[in-house]
């Protein structure tokens, strides 16, 4: 163990100066693990101990200077992490464990692969994750949790993470890959015939009903538009008897102005009226879909506003990869691969050690086949393009 160094358990990120937060920051940092957007969702009162996400960050000090953090909290149950594990929770019960609570590392109701621990610059992860790890173990051993888990990883964190013997679980989302297209028609032209004439046939049909699109960006998303984009959220949630309404109006607005140069809002317009707009998140090559929704059912326009318009920035501006965001198996006919997604999990139990950790080491292996074959089988590009895309799910 590192000396010198102090820890301690943080239940509400506003007591941690922001700046003090930027100076664990780097490009490569995940754009949902930045100070502004964990900021907002719980200042806004979305991720607190009223909505069962109460935060308890860890936090390594040396000399007064913060040097690591990891965005943790301390689950009451399983909603908004979309890595479900609600059968874990019921095997527990037969079991005659308690599963409650439990705690967790991810950014709350953001499914996006790139979560891990945040290190200063003049320290490495190497130096400070043992300690946080071990204080971890302490921790939920003390308040007697039955797991611990750390979802959407990071995938150049997985190799530590295992040799921690920490178990990983492989899920999946549909993701965009570039391999460097140089134009629109370079993308389409990945296609086979009979799905290239459908996208295009799709995407003129915005032009026919009259809808212009139009990208956001920085300076020109005002606090109007944020709030507009609550009101799309909040649609679409009202519409989808499944989707849960974790945001707020205020978590929207919160975002204006320390957020915004991060977004890209793409918008439907008639006659200067926005009928349907998505929120993305953009940082360095990365682009992530958010959440979407609409005043006005038009054919066509989400995939639009979802997929093709932003694929199309992506290309533009040689963005490497572009997450739309959970779900949907309709995004792997519209270019968007299905792509491994990796969570860990330590179990205090032994009961369910016992039981989940065999399970999750004979499911994995499946999972991955199983991406494999819908890659190959379903994904409309053409013959001499689909060999490429076994690279996702390779090891």
């Amino acid at each position: 163990m590192s000396t010198g160094l102090k820890w301690r358990w943080c239940h509400d990120i506003r007591e941690i100066p922001a700046v003090a937060w930027h100076t664990l920051q780097t490009e490569r940092t995940s754009p949902f693990l930045e100070y502004e957007w964990l900021h907002s969702l719980e200042a806004s009162g979305c991720a607190s101990r009223n909505t069962g996400w109460l935060p308890c960050h860890l936090l390594v000090e040396s000399g007064g200077q913060l040097i690591a953090a990891a965005p943790l909290y301390l689950k009451s149950h399983s909603q908004g992490e979309f890595i479900f594990d609600q059968e874990w929770a019921a095997v527990a019960g037969q079991l005659g464990e308690r599963y409650y609570p439990k705690l967790i590392g991810m950014a709350p109701f953001t499914p996006a692969t790139g979560y891990r621990v945040l290190v200063h610059p003049d320290y490495s992860a190497a130096e400070v994750w043992p300690l946080m790890l071990a204080i971890i173990d302490r921790f939920c051993q003390d308040n007697d949790i039955s797991v611990f888990s750390l979802l959407y990883v990071d995938l150049d964190w997985r190799a530590q993470l295992e040799s921690d013997g920490l178990t990983p679980r492989i899920t999946h989302n549909y993701q965009w890959h570039n391999p460097g297209y140089r134009s629109y028609e370079d993308f389409l032209s990945q296609f086979n015939a009979n799905q290239r004439r459908n996208i295009k046939r799709e995407r003129a049909a915005m032009e026919k009903s009259g809808i212009q699109l139009k990208i956001y960006t920085g300076e020109e998303i005002t606090p109007r538009l944020l709030s507009l984009m609550y009101d799309f959220y909040s649609n679409t949630c009202a519409q989808f008897w499944n989707w849960s309404k974790y945001l707020n109006r205020r978590f929207f607005e919160s975002l204006y102005p320390n957020y915004r140069q991060r977004l890209v809002l793409v918008a439907g317009e008639r006659n200067t009226e926005i009928l349907g707009m998505s929120f993305c998140v953009r940082k360095e090559d990365r682009l992530f879909g958010r959440y979407w929704g609409c005043r006005e059912e038009v054919k066509f326009l989400h995939f639009n506003v979802c997929y093709y318009e932003p694929i199309a920035l992506a290309i533009r501006e040689g963005i490497r990869n572009f997450d739309p965001g959970a779900g949907g198996s309709h995004k792997i006919r519209r270019g968007f691969p299905a792509t491994p997604v990796y969570s860990y999990h330590r179990f205090y139990r032994p009961r369910l050690q016992q039981v989940l950790v065999p399970y999750l080491n004979r499911v994995n292996p499946l999972m991955l086949a199983e991406l494999e074959n819908v890659n190959q089988n379903e994904v409309p590009f053409r013959e001499d393009v689909l060999p490429s895309l076994s690279a996702l799910t390779q090891e």
